[in-house]
């Protein structure tokens, strides 16, 4: 297992710059996400430290070695790709013993490890077959028997979950979870799905066009987003984000809707906000604010449903079962002491 360091990585294709100077550093043993949308940088990190990509300005080190100009193979690093780049007539175990097999391992060794990794991931008795054989988790876990065989200092997976269906990510994402626990080897994993990142990380770097946005653990990113991206896209469902005033006693929205606040930010009286409530954190109040049922989506332990107030639209979400219809008007009302917020200019969160 090793420490991580990016210091200042910038990568450039010809005058298109895509990483703009990020910096993260990684505990020995630690799990951390790289998440963000599509095109954020996030992968092309992840394959600069694998060495499949050139840093165009920066260091980057594993443990005590900057490895900037060094090849993939002495990196000692294990990646898990996508598409599980398995070889397809080889057998699992031929697949999971192949990088060994490369380094001229003994045989003895070989047969260690790869029956080791087996049993951790289940595959004893699958490995006489060949891929095409195998299921999409069952292929997924010969990708990551094939990294554990090779026992490198980090892990890095780059979305190993986007091509399974949604019961089979779930259950992956508790067997990768459970594999770090087991393992403790230093882990860097690419996902554009906050809710693997939430589930899964010691810590969620949030990216945006090369850069970073925030870091943190993730109930931090939850409960203190810095700015209205990270609001928005950490948390499912998204918070509602609304534009208008802060004022002595609450907040108007544009439209005139009064919402509360716990504080009042120092010096924020009159000037241009945006009010930020997640929906799980709405409830429903017969002295609250009247809305205009517009969608209810019930899904058993929970109903989301979204709401109008002139101008004003909400998602909320509640533990309840209620089943408004369209149309009709129930009370709502933010929890004050869970509202954020932001500066409509800067769009960063205001300390209150």
């Amino acid at each position: 297992m090793a420490e991580v360091e990016i210091r200042e990585v910038r990568k450039s294709f010809g005058r298109l710059e895509v990483l703009h100077g990020v910096s993260i550093g990684i505990q020995d043993g630690e799990f951390v996400i790289l998440v963000g949308p599509s095109g954020c940088g996030k992968s092309t990190l992840l394959r600069m430290v694998a060495g499949l990509e050139d840093i165009t300005r920066g260091e980057i080190r594993i443990g005590t070695r900057v490895v900037n100009d060094m090849p993939p193979k002495e990196r000692d690093i294990a990646m898990v790709f996508q598409n599980y780049a398995l070889y397809p007539h080889m057998t699992v175990a031929e697949n999971m013993a192949f990088s060994m097999r490369l380094r001229r391992a003994r045989q003895a060794e070989i047969d260690t490890r790869v029956k080791r990794a087996a049993e951790i991931l289940g595959l004893s008795a699958l490995l006489d077959r060949h891929p095409r054989e195998l299921s999409g988790g069952q292929r997924q876990r010969v990708a990551m028997g094939r990294a554990i065989v090779r026992d490198p200092q980090v892990f890095l997976f780059d979305e190993p979950l986007s091509n399974l269906d949604a019961k089979l990510r779930v259950a992956m994402r508790a067997e990768i979870k459970e594999l770090h626990q087991r393992l403790g080897t230093t882990t860097i994993y690419v996902t554009h799905d906050q809710v693997e990142a939430m589930t899964m990380a010691d810590r969620i770097v949030v990216m945006r066009d090369g850069v970073v946005e925030q870091m943190g653990a993730p109930l931090e990113l939850y409960d203190q987003p810095d700015n209205i991206f990270v609001a928005g896209f950490i948390g499912s469902p998204a918070m509602n984000l609304l534009a208008g005033q802060v004022e002595a006693d609450g907040f108007r929205t544009e439209g005139g809707l009064k919402l509360p606040i716990e504080r009042v930010p120092a010096g924020w009286i009159g000037r241009r906000a945006l009010y930020g409530v997640r929906p799980e954190h709405i409830e429903l109040r017969d002295d609250g604010v009247p809305v205009e049922v517009l969608v209810v989506e019930p899904t058993g332990s929970e109903t989301l449903i979204m709401v109008r107030n002139g101008a004003a639209q909400l998602g909320c979400l509640f533990r309840s079962r209620i089943l408004p219809q369209p149309g009709e008007t129930i009370r709502i009302a933010p929890n004050p002491a869970l509202v954020h917020l932001f500066d409509a200019e800067t769009e960063r969160r205001l300390v209150h």
